[in-house]
């Protein structure tokens, strides 16, 4: 009961602003401790006002430095800013590299701001379970705009479009981005794509390559045309930073084409469906696991495989069966 009570607190201080108590909360869900469910579970009906940006690309493209002209764009309109920034993994620990959350840290003071690093923890997409919890308390504690900062752009790193309102695709010449976009089709996730950099040689070639992708492009009569910009976030005099207003004008043109075309209701629907997914998969994961703890299925179930005397689909079926049926006798 204690416990219960100490997660009731501890959530309306998070409902007031209070960021130790946001961490202490992100720390809970992260660890999936005996807490976690109920976190969420006084988290949810607080959550679903904020905007909420992603923004992906390649390693190296300048992510974080827009996130970070973008950061202080947003709060010289006097919106609060969230920031939850996905780092690849330490195998060791798990843990984030903090490399990105350092690139912010000029922002570490500023009370509209809220920055949090986060491991992907091996998802390929770079949003696991957990992401989208965080995400969700930072809604919670008041932010107007929460960027979702991920560590890749690919085929099977493109999980941001499930959960952000307006995403955008971080491109730069040079680095094979636009081939790979125009083969793997990415580009037509990407609600704004920007191409950074774009003081450097090759610019203007691979801006051409982008425009050529994105006008074949397949898109549906009163959809979205996703928008290609060019930035310059990194230069030695101030006035040599160039797109950064262009950026956040087209950032606004978006959010206001889905409340005006009613389609952020379908996007608030993606968000939430996978969301789900997610937790069905994580949670039914975890119960077979604590199902076959102690049995010594699991063991023979994975030299089975490495024998060849059976393959892993068989074996899922096998185990969703026995364990659905076990559970509908019993009710």
């Amino acid at each position: 009961m204690k416990k219960i009570k100490d997660v009731e607190k501890m959530v309306q201080l998070l409902l007031e602003g209070d960021r130790r108590s946001a961490a202490r909360l992100i720390t809970w869900v992260e660890n999936e401790t005996k807490e976690h469910h109920e976190v969420m579970r006084l988290v949810y009906p607080h959550t679903g006002q904020a905007m909420l940006l992603g923004i992906t690309g390649s390693g190296g493209a300048g992510k974080s430095t827009l996130t970070d002209h973008l950061i202080s764009k947003f709060r010289a309109q006097g919106k609060t800013v969230g920031v939850v920034v996905v780092d690849p993994s330490s195998p060791f620990s798990g843990g984030a590299f903090l490399g990105d959350r350092i690139r912010l840290q000029k922002h570490f003071l500023d009370d509209g701001v809220y920055i949090r690093s986060m491991a992907s923890r091996g998802y390929l997409g770079g949003l696991s379970k957990a992401t989208y919890d965080v995400i969700r308390i930072i809604e919670a504690m008041g932010m107007d705009i929460v960027i979702i900062e991920t560590l890749g752009a690919g085929q099977d790193e493109i999980d941001v479009i499930h959960i952000a309102h307006t995403c955008l695709l971080v491109h730069t010449p040079n680095m094979g981005d636009d081939i790979q976009a125009m083969k793997a089709g990415i580009m037509e996730i990407a609600d704004i794509n920007v191409l950074n950099k774009a003081d450097l040689d090759g610019a203007e070639n691979c801006l051409r390559h982008l425009q050529n992708a994105l006008s074949v492009a397949h898109m549906e009569e009163g959809e979205w045309l996703p928008k290609l910009l060019s930035t310059v976030s990194v230069a030695s005099k101030p006035g040599d930073i160039k797109g950064i207003n262009k950026l956040v004008t087209a950032i606004t043109e978006h959010q206001e084409y889905l409340k005006e075309s009613k389609a952020i209701d379908r996007v608030k629907y993606e968000r939430v469906e996978q969301e789900l997914g997610l937790v069905f998969k994580d949670e039914l994961q975890k119960m077979i696991f604590k199902g076959l703890k102690g049995t010594g299925k699991k063991r023979e179930y994975i030299n089975s495989i490495i024998e060849g005397e059976n393959n892993p689909y068989s074996i899922v079926e096998e185990v969703l069966n026995t364990y659905l049926k076990t559970k509908s006798k019993k009710k």
